[in-house]
């Protein structure tokens, strides 16, 4: 039998993927509120927004309204108990800081495949259910430095929008070419995360212009 996005097996593995990486990014959003000293409705805002907008984004652009975070409580549960875990258990997870990037970056492949996979069941060409699966993993991240008042980290040379843009090339890759769902979203989901590691751990980074700053 011939595996598809539809079948129930995929259907599980989106879903455990999707909560997984719902949760991860939770963390990213509450940790950053607390570093910057916000109360405790803001830490649980940050964790939501930084959990949710990227999949909001997605399915507003691909037309699967009212998007499903906002369907589904156990997205906002999800989020709400990783801002909590933040706000209430901080100084123990910035021990943790570089395990956290480990988990940054696995959420970032989780959210990239499931967004791609998302936006090609919905009819959107290969090409830009690609770049929709790395606005998936990438939105709510840019979202929560802006509230926050900083400069977007995706957009700091760090390769963090290359390496989710990697996980949603090789789905839609593995849809043209017939691969089963679950293995093109796995492979996807290990490229990016390879990606963002090599980043984190060897200092790996995208060019950046040489003028600007102090050469304008």
């Amino acid at each position: 039998m011939v595996e598809t996005a539809h079948s129930p097996f995929v259907k599980d593995l989106i879903t455990v993927l999707d909560w997984g990486g719902t949760f991860i990014f939770a963390l990213s959003g509450g940790l950053l509120g607390v570093k910057k000293r916000f109360d405790l409705f803001g830490v649980l805002f940050l964790s939501f927004v930084v959990a949710v907008v990227g999949g909001i984004t997605r399915d507003l652009l691909i037309g699967a309204v009212p998007p499903a975070a906002i369907t589904e409580i156990h997205y906002f549960l999800i989020a709400i108990v990783g801002g909590l875990v933040t706000f209430w258990w901080y100084p123990s997870l910035t021990l943790l800081q570089r395990k956290i990037l480990v988990l940054d970056a696995v959420g970032l492949g989780l959210f990239a495949v499931i967004g791609a996979q998302k936006a090609i069941d919905f009819g959107i060409n290969p090409l830009m259910a690609g770049i929709l699966g790395m606005l998936t993993g990438i939105g709510g991240g840019m979202l929560r430095d802006l509230l926050a008042g900083e400069v977007p980290f995706v957009l700091k040379g760090d390769i963090y929008a290359l390496a989710a843009l990697t996980g949603g090339a090789v789905v839609s890759i593995g849809h043209v070419m017939a691969i089963s769902p679950s293995i093109s979203m796995l492979l996807g989901a290990a490229a990016c995360i390879l990606l963002r590691l090599l980043a984190i751990f060897r200092g790996w980074r995208a060019p950046v212009a040489r003028w600007g700053g102090d050469h304008d």
